[in-house]
């Protein structure tokens, strides 16, 4: 069941305090968090796995899904510990991550979470991922700074790159989809290329600290891959460039220290000036139709990339100097997966009592548009 505008709006200025615990297992990330519809976060465990699949390069599923099958109760109990909280007596609901996502990960979170809820005889709701990323700063700004509906929502991360107009909690535009692979899965695969070892953040944290100091004066030529005007997002093209430069010199071992950490930056910096042509694309878009946006939401794993957000920073004044459009960042421990980000998201159709059955199934593949409209898909023309 859809939960309308109206239930959704309930959800900021609800005075009764209900409590969710929410699960999140779309990737490598076991995650468990208890939050309160009064925007209390009483607990957020986050157990990684990326010892586990650096020698892949990459989240390698089997190994993955074996990871949160064993640490998914051991999340659980921390969250409900941290939060002082009984399962029984405190705990009003449980929402997990329906999808998308990989779909033997996706699964064991929510079969652990309608067992829970069978069980207890909960109320269980299943949760939009991209969803939970794009109302994150609801939960997490000041007052004074929180993002008005209608606003843009740039969402990045491994598995995704979308530009959204966010009409509501649970009504999205797409603006800007991907053709091929997300922002993040690339910065992933030019890591490994560059033989960039991870960080305790993983790759993608990798690769920003490995050519923080560069200079844009250092800027290699890797050719034009942000396709300007285009009203799409394609980084396979750049992933390309960066495999054909590393052959034309005959390999990464005949790249000193120096070359590849400006390789790296320029990688970076094309892949980031894309996102900017984009959402430049974006706002003449919503002009146009006369749709007045005053905040853009970066949200996802790589929206904890520092240099990324002195670039969007950049990139919104220059928009429109005249204009102030604020530009709204969750803190970094919500920018990749975690659990408070679904707790808060389901929480408008815990309050509406719009439920889940017991028997829901997965949806790997799921446009976020069809949280508001299983038939709507409009791209910006």
């Amino acid at each position: 069941m859809l939960c309308t505008r109206r239930a959704a709006s309930t959800l900021l200025r609800s005075t009764r305090s209900f409590t969710v615990l929410a699960i999140e297992s779309s990737a490598d990330d076991t995650c468990a968090a208890i939050v309160t519809s009064d925007r209390k976060i009483l607990s957020n465990v986050v157990i990684k796995q990326l010892s586990l699949h650096e020698q892949y390069g990459g989240i390698e599923p089997m190994t993955a899904i074996q990871a949160h099958q064993r640490n998914l109760p051991f999340a659980v109990t921390r969250a409900l510990k941290e939060a002082n909280a009984d399962i029984v007596k405190d705990i009003d609901g449980i929402a997990f991550t329906r999808g998308p996502g990989m779909p033997g990960c996706l699964s064991v979170g929510m079969n652990a979470s309608k067992t829970m809820a069978a069980a207890l005889g909960k109320p269980l709701v299943g949760v939009h991922h991209m969803q939970g990323h794009a109302l994150t700063p609801l939960l997490t700004s000041e007052e004074q700074n929180m993002p008005q509906f209608p606003f843009l929502t740039l969402l990045v991360s491994g598995g995704h790159t979308l530009l959204l107009l966010a009409e509501s909690p649970v009504k999205f535009k797409i603006l800007v989809d991907t053709v091929d692979q997300a922002v993040g899965r690339v910065i992933d695969k030019v890591s490994a290329l560059l033989e960039i070892p991870w960080t305790p953040l993983g790759p993608g944290d990798a690769l920003e600290k490995y050519c923080e100091a560069v200079q844009e004066t250092e800027l290699l030529h890797l050719g034009d891959s942000i396709m300007h005007g285009r009203k799409d997002f394609s980084f396979s093209g750049l992933h390309s460039q960066v495999e054909r430069y590393l052959h034309s010199h005959g390999g990464i071992q005949n790249l000193d220290d120096a070359h590849r950490r400006a390789l790296a930056f320029s990688f970076q910096y094309n892949a980031f000036a894309q996102l900017e042509d984009k959402i430049h694309i974006a706002l003449k878009w919503c002009e146009r139709q006369s749709i007045h946006v005053n905040h853009l939401v970066v949200s996802g794993g790589v929206a904890s990339n520092h240099y990324l957000r002195q670039r969007l920073a950049k990139c919104v004044k220059e928009f429109d100097p005249q204009r102030s459009i604020g530009l709204v960042f969750p803190p970094p421990k919500y920018c990749t997966d975690n659990a408070v980000m679904i707790a808060w998201a389901s929480m408008p159709r815990f309050l509406a009592k719009e439920y889940d059955d017991y028997g829901i199934n997965l949806k790997a593949k799921w446009s976020i548009e069809e949280l508001a409209d299983p038939d709507s898909v409009n791209p910006i023309s």
